[in-house]
């Protein structure tokens, strides 16, 4: 009663927060996989290459579309059927099959204008933004990978089903699944601290053979019991499995897709915030891209120091710039330094040019259609999530 405890002590405010993922046969996420496999093909062949590609799917079609300037010789159709074939659409009766959907190609070379201004004649550390824009970097010390515990769990529910799909537990399992987790939290002077799991949702595609009581018994069982700690699950929490009943037509079939559209899906699951620029499909000089895999980084070095225990990163540039305009971090008053201060850290210890990003974060190597699944941050095996030591 008005805040209070019968014994008299005081109640903690707590509140809840949802963040959701989607699976690797979302048609949204079919075609950021898509993007980011031509981008690969070409920094193979051609590791200065300029990428920007889009891709679009509707039932039994794939379209790409966008500006590249490359030296390599790509086969567009066989790198679409063999992305496609790795998602698990490989028979009409799945909704897709990467044997004989359709491909087209509307692809022309970068603007030269843009060229000139941002990378012709200028040497590697001098290269230009090839945008203005906004990129914000998000960590919080509430989970081992210093990223919201809401966005963790729906991306290893979404994993989860995956893995067990391809191994046959699954059998009837499709590729377009989704997820979204709610977490009730409380304050402490700023950091997060996650008390337990209030609501989980899951979604997944499936076979006409299976019924949806087994369908939610499996993954309740499989899934949910394996992915979620037993600490964050209790008496109250609701689960919705398949809520809308069968799931039978997904991927392309149910809804059209398009590159960049799931870009909370890609990042803090909406916590922190977000400039409005998508990943998938663009080379290093896309600020939209390796600043924002920087800023990450500036963050989480940030947490991972002990500096804060939670931190928002704010960078900005402009087209044909080098230097970023702007540099903003904000602690939450989880820092005992002042907002001077952590800007005067960063700028001793992080160089945020994109041609000095590129070198740091390595970002010439054909990486990128792995982050273009669960999440491009949270996971150890990018450059951008080794968090630095920092020189005070």
């Amino acid at each position: 009663m008005n805040g209070f405890h019968e014994n008299g002590t005081p109640e903690i405010e707590t509140f809840l927060f949802t963040s959701e993922s989607v699976g690797e046969g979302h048609p949204d996420k079919m075609c950021d996989q898509i993007s980011d496999a031509v981008l690969d093909a070409h920094l193979k062949q051609d590791p200065n290459a300029k990428v920007a590609c889009e891709t679009v799917t509707k039932t039994g079609m794939v379209m790409l579309c966008g500006e590249i300037t490359s030296n390599a010789v790509v086969d567009y159709q066989k790198i679409v059927r063999e992305t496609v074939k790795q998602i698990g659409f490989d028979d009409s009766s799945k909704g897709f099959d990467y044997k004989t959907c359709s491909v087209l190609v509307a692809i022309e070379q970068q603007s030269p204008e843009i060229a000139s201004g941002v990378h012709l004649e200028k040497d590697e550390d001098n290269v230009g933004a090839g945008d203005q824009g906004i990129m914000f970097g998000y960590a919080t010390d509430e989970t081992q990978e210093a990223m919201p515990l809401t966005v963790v769990l729906a991306h290893k529910l979404n994993a989860k089903i995956a893995e067990l799909r391809r191994d046959g537990t699954f059998w009837w399992a499709r590729p377009d699944t989704k997820s979204q987790v709610t977490c009730e939290y409380y304050f402490d002077q700023g950091a997060c601290i996650p008390i337990r799991v209030h609501t989980v949702v899951i979604s997944v595609q499936h076979s006409e053979k299976i019924g949806l009581e087994q369908l939610r018994s499996e993954i309740m069982e499989h899934v949910v019991k394996t992915v979620i700690p037993d600490k964050y699950l209790d008496s109250r929490t609701v689960f919705h499995i398949n809520p809308c009943g069968t799931f039978i037509i997904g991927g392309p079939m149910g809804d059209s897709g398009l590159t960049g559209r799931k870009i909370i899906v890609d990042t803090y699951g909406g916590w922190g915030a977000h400039g409005g620029g998508a990943f998938s499909g663009k080379d290093f000089t896309k600020v939209d891209r390796s600043a924002a895999y920087a800023a990450r980084w500036v963050a989480k070095s940030l947490v991972k120091s002990g500096i804060c225990r939670r931190c928002l990163v704010q960078v900005s540039y402009a087209i044909g710039v080098a230097e970023p305009l702007s540099i903003t971090i904000f602690d939450y008053g989880t820092s005992g330094k002042t907002q001077k201060e952590l800007v005067a850290i960063v700028k001793k210890n992080f160089d945020l040019r994109p041609g000095r990003i590129l070198k740091d974060l390595d970002l010439k190597r054909p990486i990128y259609q792995k982050t273009s699944t669960y999440g491009h941050f949270g996971r150890d095996v990018f450059s951008w999530e080794q968090a630095k030591p920092l020189i005070l």
